[in-house]
Protein backbone atom coordinates (compact mmCIF):
# COMPACT_ATOMS: atom_id res chain seq x y z
CA UNK A 1 0.00 0.00 0.00
CA UNK A 2 3.01 2.50 0.82
CA UNK A 3 4.63 1.67 -2.28
CA UNK A 4 1.46 2.17 -4.27
CA UNK A 5 1.28 5.82 -2.03
CA UNK A 6 4.65 6.39 -3.35
CA UNK A 7 4.24 5.83 -6.73
CA UNK A 8 1.11 7.97 -6.87
CA UNK A 9 2.89 10.61 -5.80
CA UNK A 10 5.27 10.49 -7.78
CA UNK A 11 3.00 10.53 -10.64
CA UNK A 12 1.50 13.39 -10.04
CA UNK A 13 4.47 15.10 -9.54
CA UNK A 14 5.78 14.00 -12.96
CA UNK A 15 2.90 15.14 -14.14
CA UNK A 16 3.36 19.03 -12.39
CA UNK A 17 6.68 19.01 -13.19
CA UNK A 18 6.20 18.32 -17.27
CA UNK A 19 3.09 20.70 -16.86
CA UNK A 20 5.50 23.45 -15.86
CA UNK A 21 7.32 23.44 -19.63
CA UNK A 22 3.87 22.37 -21.21
CA UNK A 23 2.90 25.97 -23.12
CA UNK A 24 -1.04 26.60 -22.13
CA UNK A 25 -2.39 25.02 -25.78
CA UNK A 26 -0.25 21.88 -24.94
CA UNK A 27 -2.08 21.59 -21.53
CA UNK A 28 -5.47 22.21 -23.59
CA UNK A 29 -4.97 19.57 -25.60
CA UNK A 30 -3.74 17.23 -22.55
CA UNK A 31 -7.01 17.40 -21.20
CA UNK A 32 -8.48 15.48 -24.13
CA UNK A 33 -12.03 16.10 -25.77
CA UNK A 34 -13.79 17.29 -23.09
CA UNK A 35 -12.09 20.29 -23.37
CA UNK A 36 -13.47 21.48 -26.29
CA UNK A 37 -16.73 20.88 -24.42
CA UNK A 38 -15.85 22.96 -21.90
CA UNK A 39 -15.15 25.47 -24.31
CA UNK A 40 -17.88 25.78 -26.49
CA UNK A 41 -19.56 26.03 -23.11
CA UNK A 42 -17.14 29.19 -22.19
CA UNK A 43 -18.04 30.82 -25.38
CA UNK A 44 -21.81 29.80 -24.55
CA UNK A 45 -21.40 31.88 -21.72
CA UNK A 46 -19.88 34.99 -22.47
CA UNK A 47 -22.11 35.30 -25.71
CA UNK A 48 -25.45 34.75 -23.43
CA UNK A 49 -23.93 37.00 -20.87
CA UNK A 50 -22.74 40.43 -23.09
CA UNK A 51 -25.96 39.76 -25.00
CA UNK A 52 -28.29 39.76 -22.17
CA UNK A 53 -26.23 42.63 -20.55
CA UNK A 54 -26.94 44.95 -23.43
CA UNK A 55 -30.53 44.30 -23.59
CA UNK A 56 -30.74 44.85 -20.00
CA UNK A 57 -28.90 47.69 -20.20
CA UNK A 58 -30.95 49.38 -22.87
CA UNK A 59 -34.33 48.27 -20.80
CA UNK A 60 -33.50 50.30 -18.11
CA UNK A 61 -32.61 53.26 -19.72
CA UNK A 62 -35.64 55.77 -18.83
CA UNK A 63 -35.78 59.40 -18.52
CA UNK A 64 -36.47 60.60 -15.37
CA UNK A 65 -38.99 62.93 -16.62
CA UNK A 66 -40.54 59.97 -18.39
CA UNK A 67 -43.76 59.65 -15.72
CA UNK A 68 -43.45 63.58 -15.54
CA UNK A 69 -44.33 63.93 -19.36
CA UNK A 70 -47.33 61.31 -19.21
CA UNK A 71 -48.86 62.45 -16.14
CA UNK A 72 -48.66 66.31 -18.34
CA UNK A 73 -50.50 64.58 -21.49
CA UNK A 74 -52.95 62.92 -19.83
CA UNK A 75 -54.23 65.66 -17.72
CA UNK A 76 -53.95 67.56 -20.71
CA UNK A 77 -56.09 64.72 -21.95
CA UNK A 78 -53.83 64.32 -25.21
CA UNK A 79 -53.60 60.68 -24.94
CA UNK A 80 -52.19 60.11 -28.52
CA UNK A 81 -49.30 62.05 -28.00
CA UNK A 82 -48.78 59.89 -25.00
CA UNK A 83 -49.05 57.01 -26.93
CA UNK A 84 -46.75 58.70 -29.66
CA UNK A 85 -44.01 59.58 -26.57
CA UNK A 86 -44.20 55.83 -25.28
CA UNK A 87 -43.53 54.09 -28.76
CA UNK A 88 -40.39 56.38 -29.17
CA UNK A 89 -38.88 55.93 -25.95
CA UNK A 90 -39.55 51.98 -26.49
CA UNK A 91 -38.51 50.33 -22.68
CA UNK A 92 -40.25 47.96 -20.87
CA UNK A 93 -41.62 50.54 -18.62
CA UNK A 94 -42.64 52.41 -21.65
CA UNK A 95 -44.58 49.85 -23.42
CA UNK A 96 -46.29 48.97 -20.22
CA UNK A 97 -47.53 52.53 -20.10
CA UNK A 98 -48.32 52.55 -23.85
CA UNK A 99 -50.68 49.47 -22.82
CA UNK A 100 -52.55 50.98 -20.15
CA UNK A 101 -52.89 54.27 -22.11
CA UNK A 102 -53.95 52.03 -24.85
CA UNK A 103 -56.71 50.51 -22.16
CA UNK A 104 -58.21 54.38 -21.25
CA UNK A 105 -61.74 54.47 -20.92
CA UNK A 106 -62.11 50.88 -19.12
CA UNK A 107 -62.52 50.12 -15.27
CA UNK A 108 -59.71 50.43 -13.80
CA UNK A 109 -58.83 46.65 -12.99
CA UNK A 110 -59.08 46.34 -16.46
CA UNK A 111 -56.32 49.11 -17.11
CA UNK A 112 -54.25 47.49 -14.47
CA UNK A 113 -54.04 43.85 -15.05
CA UNK A 114 -53.12 45.14 -19.03
CA UNK A 115 -50.05 46.71 -17.39
CA UNK A 116 -49.33 43.65 -15.15
CA UNK A 117 -49.42 41.01 -18.54
CA UNK A 118 -47.00 43.49 -20.22
CA UNK A 119 -44.59 43.66 -17.84
CA UNK A 120 -44.76 39.80 -17.09
CA UNK A 121 -44.35 39.71 -21.05
CA UNK A 122 -41.03 42.28 -20.69
CA UNK A 123 -39.55 40.41 -17.99
CA UNK A 124 -40.15 37.33 -19.80
CA UNK A 125 -38.20 38.70 -22.44
CA UNK A 126 -35.13 40.03 -20.04
CA UNK A 127 -34.77 36.33 -18.58
CA UNK A 128 -34.64 34.56 -22.03
CA UNK A 129 -31.32 32.37 -22.01
CA UNK A 130 -30.48 32.75 -18.43
CA UNK A 131 -32.09 29.31 -17.05
CA UNK A 132 -29.20 27.40 -19.82
CA UNK A 133 -26.58 29.94 -18.63
CA UNK A 134 -27.90 28.85 -14.76
CA UNK A 135 -27.17 24.81 -16.52
CA UNK A 136 -23.38 25.87 -17.62
CA UNK A 137 -22.63 27.43 -13.55
CA UNK A 138 -23.99 23.71 -12.42
CA UNK A 139 -22.96 21.68 -15.51
CA UNK A 140 -19.23 22.53 -16.30
CA UNK A 141 -17.87 21.69 -13.18
CA UNK A 142 -19.53 18.53 -13.49
CA UNK A 143 -18.08 17.85 -16.81
CA UNK A 144 -14.86 18.78 -15.46
CA UNK A 145 -15.33 16.18 -12.81
CA UNK A 146 -16.27 13.94 -15.10
CA UNK A 147 -12.92 14.59 -16.81
CA UNK A 148 -11.35 14.02 -13.85
CA UNK A 149 -12.73 10.93 -12.89
CA UNK A 150 -12.01 9.44 -16.78
CA UNK A 151 -8.56 10.25 -16.11
CA UNK A 152 -7.71 8.43 -13.02
CA UNK A 153 -9.40 5.64 -14.60
CA UNK A 154 -6.94 5.77 -17.24
CA UNK A 155 -4.41 5.88 -14.68
CA UNK A 156 -5.27 3.31 -12.82
CA UNK A 157 -5.65 1.06 -16.42
CA UNK A 158 -1.92 2.32 -17.27
CA UNK A 159 -0.71 0.93 -13.92
CA UNK A 160 -2.28 -2.37 -14.20
CA UNK A 161 -1.16 -2.94 -17.85
CA UNK A 162 1.97 -1.61 -16.99
CA UNK A 163 2.74 -5.08 -14.26
CA UNK A 164 4.96 -4.33 -11.38
CA UNK A 165 6.86 -1.19 -12.93
CA UNK A 166 5.47 2.26 -13.33
CA UNK A 167 6.35 4.48 -16.18
CA UNK A 168 6.02 7.82 -15.29
CA UNK A 169 5.82 9.28 -19.01
CA UNK A 170 3.10 6.37 -19.42
CA UNK A 171 0.80 7.79 -16.32
CA UNK A 172 1.50 11.56 -16.60
CA UNK A 173 -1.21 11.46 -19.33
CA UNK A 174 -3.82 10.41 -17.01
CA UNK A 175 -3.13 13.11 -14.73
CA UNK A 176 -2.91 15.94 -17.23
CA UNK A 177 -6.53 15.20 -18.07
CA UNK A 178 -8.04 14.54 -14.10
CA UNK A 179 -6.05 17.82 -13.38
CA UNK A 180 -6.62 20.03 -16.74
CA UNK A 181 -10.22 19.21 -17.04
CA UNK A 182 -10.82 20.35 -13.55
CA UNK A 183 -9.84 23.36 -13.55
CA UNK A 184 -11.48 23.97 -17.25
CA UNK A 185 -14.71 23.23 -15.53
CA UNK A 186 -14.32 25.70 -12.92
CA UNK A 187 -12.56 28.18 -15.01
CA UNK A 188 -16.23 28.23 -17.08
CA UNK A 189 -18.56 27.71 -14.18
CA UNK A 190 -17.44 30.11 -11.40
CA UNK A 191 -18.27 33.20 -14.17
CA UNK A 192 -20.92 31.65 -15.52
CA UNK A 193 -22.74 31.73 -11.89
CA UNK A 194 -21.70 34.92 -11.09
CA UNK A 195 -22.64 35.96 -14.32
CA UNK A 196 -25.57 34.43 -13.56
CA UNK A 197 -26.49 36.00 -10.60
CA UNK A 198 -25.81 39.54 -11.45
CA UNK A 199 -28.15 39.53 -14.38
CA UNK A 200 -30.87 38.03 -12.08
CA UNK A 201 -30.13 40.72 -9.46
CA UNK A 202 -30.40 43.54 -12.30
CA UNK A 203 -33.86 42.18 -13.91
CA UNK A 204 -35.24 42.54 -10.31
CA UNK A 205 -33.89 46.24 -10.00
CA UNK A 206 -36.18 46.67 -12.88
CA UNK A 207 -39.05 45.05 -11.74
CA UNK A 208 -39.03 46.83 -8.60
CA UNK A 209 -38.86 50.64 -11.37
CA UNK A 210 -41.52 48.67 -13.11
CA UNK A 211 -43.79 48.10 -10.13
CA UNK A 212 -43.04 51.78 -9.02
CA UNK A 213 -44.20 53.08 -12.61
CA UNK A 214 -46.84 51.36 -12.54
CA UNK A 215 -47.99 52.45 -9.27
CA UNK A 216 -47.56 56.39 -10.19
CA UNK A 217 -49.49 55.40 -13.44
CA UNK A 218 -52.77 54.53 -11.92
CA UNK A 219 -52.26 57.51 -9.10
CA UNK A 220 -52.03 59.94 -12.14
CA UNK A 221 -55.39 58.02 -13.75
CA UNK A 222 -57.15 58.67 -10.00
CA UNK A 223 -56.22 62.55 -9.63
CA UNK A 224 -59.29 63.29 -11.83
CA UNK A 225 -61.39 61.46 -9.70
CA UNK A 226 -60.08 62.73 -6.52
CA UNK A 227 -60.82 66.58 -7.20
Amino acid sequence: MIKFLQATDEVAQEAVNVAEQMSLWELFNAGGWLMWVLLALGGVTIFIFVERFVAIQRATRLDMNFMNRIRQYVMEGNVKEAIAFCKHVDTPIARMIEKGLERLGRPMSDVQNAIENVANLEVSKLENGLPFLATIAGGAPMIGFLGTVLGMVRTFMDMSNAGGTVDMALLSGGMYVAMVTTVGGLIVGIPAYFGYNYLVARIEKLVFRMEANSIAFMDILNQPAQK
